[in-house]
């Protein structure tokens, strides 16, 4: 089935997240891969990123046991046989994961050096020490001789670092090329906009290649079978303004993924 959507889906940005974003990944890779050879090739390039979850930060009030753990293990600590004390309290720590990124590199086949970048943003990027880490990545890329094209399909977390302020929109793609550097090429793209086909820069005298990113979406779309996998029944996980709800409900009504009777 396809997406009900002509666009980006808000319901993405959820739980099926780091699935979709490795599937679209590849998906990018198989468009590209015909348009590139035999000069270029297009490759996963898979790296960790340890990350703190966010929502786990530690408060006061998070110190205060609950019922069921008073009642499990009572306030007065009791000696065992080997003169040890159980603990009054069982809490759950903060543990760093190890979240797995995806990107496309695009590689020329004689020398194998990096000509274009492509990074398909996740949460990690945006927030805490995971954006720190990405901003240096990109970095390295930017004082090279590669391009880079970013694609934020996220509208939770910070944006790539710009000196002018972005446009309101939900969705961006940023491409930078090498010879243009600093200024960047930027695709605002609202709720309702299918997402754009947009240049891939390649070496000096090679005409770019197009990335069709809604074909990209919409084969990930239907392939993986996410119309099963997502609840449309519910607002999307991360909440869209009121005038954007009103057209998300519209399009779940026309797709026949939500009854008109349900509330937002």
């Amino acid at each position: 089935m396809p997406s009900p959507f002509p666009g980006m889906d808000p319901y993405l940005e959820g739980p099926t997240w780091m699935n979709f974003h490795t599937q679209l990944c590849a998906e990018i890779a198989r468009q590209l891969i015909p348009k590139l050879r035999p000069r270029y090739v297009a490759l996963l390039y898979e790296r960790f990123v340890t990350e703190i979850p966010e929502e786990l930060a530690i408060t006061t009030a998070s110190l205060s046991p609950d019922v069921s753990v008073i009642e499990k293990v009572p306030w007065a600590s009791r000696a065992t046989g080997q003169g040890t004390l159980t603990a009054p309290l069982h809490l759950t720590t903060v543990v760093p994961e190890s979240v797995l990124h995806v990107s496309v590199e695009i590689r020329d086949r004689a020398e194998h050096r990096l000509v274009t970048s492509i990074e398909l943003l996740s949460p990690t990027n945006k927030r805490g020490d995971g954006y720190e880490e990405y901003r240096i990545k990109r970095n390295r890329v930017l004082i090279t001789a590669a391009h880079l094209l970013e694609i934020d399909l996220l509208r939770q977390g910070r944006r790539v670092p710009m000196r002018e302020t972005l446009p309101k929109a939900p969705y961006f793609i940023f491409l930078s090329r090498s010879e243009t550097r600093p200024v960047t090429d930027v695709w605002p793209i609202q709720f309702d906009q299918s997402l754009p086909v947009v240049p891939v820069p390649l070496l000096p005298g090679d005409a770019d290649a197009q990335l069709d990113l809604q074909l990209a979406l919409s084969n990930v779309y239907d392939l993986c079978a996410y119309d099963l996998l997502i609840d449309y029944s519910r607002p999307p996980q991360h909440p869209v303004p009121p005038k954007a709800a009103a057209w998300v409900k519209k399009c779940l009504l026309a797709a026949g993924l939500r009854k008109g009777s349900e509330e937002e």
